[in-house]
């Protein structure tokens, strides 16, 4: 440890907290595993794998109430099914819990495949007509699972260019401009509100990820108008923004790092090693957030009943008592039980898609695309901002 500090002052997960965050990480897995924030509203931090595990089982002391986004995502209202508690949480997830299995995902590979390979031409496309230079993230993570994950949701075509504005207000713009994040969220809330309507009017089958939340029933009744809003509005964020994330990410570390690059483009059996490695270290989801319902101890600190807390998964994903070399990114690791997902209950409903989507999309960037370096050292891990790639230089 190089770290001199000891405590973690109003930790910050959000924004450009984000460039330092695996510094605060050193510091709380080693000498401050809980400790409090005054930020958002002040909450409790956790920091340790185990206790994150732990806390993630124990629905009866850590509720998802009011909402496990901290801030809320453009919304005041709890979404459907993540912010939602035992008994309640298993009916809900259990709607589209069928669709996401590892069987269901199969079906969708080749779809997913021609998408990428389409996609790693138009960024081949630009970066020849642009000098040899592209943005790998405008040209390919992000489109990608916008078209894989529209397709299966239902969203129309011609509405992908306004997805990505609603994205960026919602979720990179909620922390420093809340109402611009609660315009976009109404926005988005007002756009579904149209789409259930209408299909709702017009009857039909339309087979697809909203067809199944406007015809499901749950204890015999389907679901309210306001429910169904907040099971698209989830899907859509979840769907679009963490996998788009975590393309990136990968592909960020990759244009610095030509050995492991290399690797994988002569061993691409290695790559679903390495994504759980890029999940593990680079994760979408660093943290999330819970309220507890009683007085509870962790670590020797005490949380009273009705405090936030937020279960730092990033922290947790490089705790040394799990992981060897914790902070050092393998691409060949094994043992591999990291929290880029969650645990528990409110596990990612799609996980079993954000991997699939993850291995898909760097197997046909690095089969489409030749060696490629990153242009500038000043774009960050995080988010699905700009990535400038330079394509055939060592």
């Amino acid at each position: 440890m190089t770290n001199k500090r000891t405590t973690v002052e109003d930790f910050d997960f959000h924004g450009k907290a984000l460039d330092t965050i695996f510094d605060d990480y050193d510091v709380m897995l080693e000498s401050a595993p809980v400790g409090h924030s005054s930020l958002y509203g002040g909450f409790t931090y956790v920091a340790k794998s185990e206790d994150i595990f732990a806390a993630e089982q124990d629905p009866e002391t850590f509720s998802v109430a009011p909402s496990m986004m901290m801030p809320s995502m453009g919304t005041d209202t709890p979404l459907i099914p993540i912010d939602i508690d035992p008994p309640s949480h298993t009916q809900f997830r259990n709607i589209l819990l069928p669709l996401f299995t590892p069987m269901n995902i199969a079906k969708l590979e080749p779809g997913m495949r021609e998408t990428g390979r389409l996609l790693a031409e138009d960024f081949m496309n630009a970066a020849k007509a642009n000098g040899g230079v592209a943005d790998a993230s405008k040209l390919f993570a992000r489109p990608m699972p916008t078209i894989v994950f529209s397709r299966l949701a239902g969203y129309p075509e011609e509405d992908w260019k306004l997805f990505d504005d609603w994205v960026d207000d919602i979720i990179y713009r909620r922390t420093a401009e809340p109402e611009v994040s609660k315009a976009a969220g109404d926005a988005l809330m007002a756009y579904f509100d149209r789409m259930l309507k209408k299909r709702e009017e017009e009857g039909g089958d339309y087979d697809d990820l909203l067809d199944k939340v406007i015809n499901f029933k749950v204890d015999g009744r389907f679901l309210t108008h306001a429910e169904k809003l907040s099971y698209a509005y989830l899907l859509f964020l979840a769907g679009l923004d963490t996998t788009a994330w975590g393309i990136r990410a990968s592909l960020w570390y990759l244009a610095q790092n030509p050995d492991a690059q290399q690797l994988l483009r002569d061993n691409p059996d290695k790559i679903p090693a390495a994504v759980e490695e890029f999940l593990r270290t680079l994760s979408p989801v660093q943290a999330m957030a819970r309220t507890a319902l009683k007085d509870t101890e962790i670590q020797g600190q005490e949380i009273k009943a009705g405090e936030r807390v937020v279960l730092v998964f990033g922290a947790g994903n490089r705790d040394p008592e799990i992981f060897e070399n914790p902070n050092e990114i393998d691409i060949e690791r094994e043992d591999n039980r990291h929290l880029a997902f969650g645990a528990g209950i409110h596990r990612c409903l799609g996980s079993n898609l954000a991997r699939k989507e993850l291995v898909i999309g760097l197997e046909e960037f690095l089969k489409n695309v030749p060696t490629f370096t990153a242009t500038t050292f000043s774009e960050p891990w995080h988010g699905v901002g700009s990535l400038s790639l330079s394509i055939g230089k060592e």
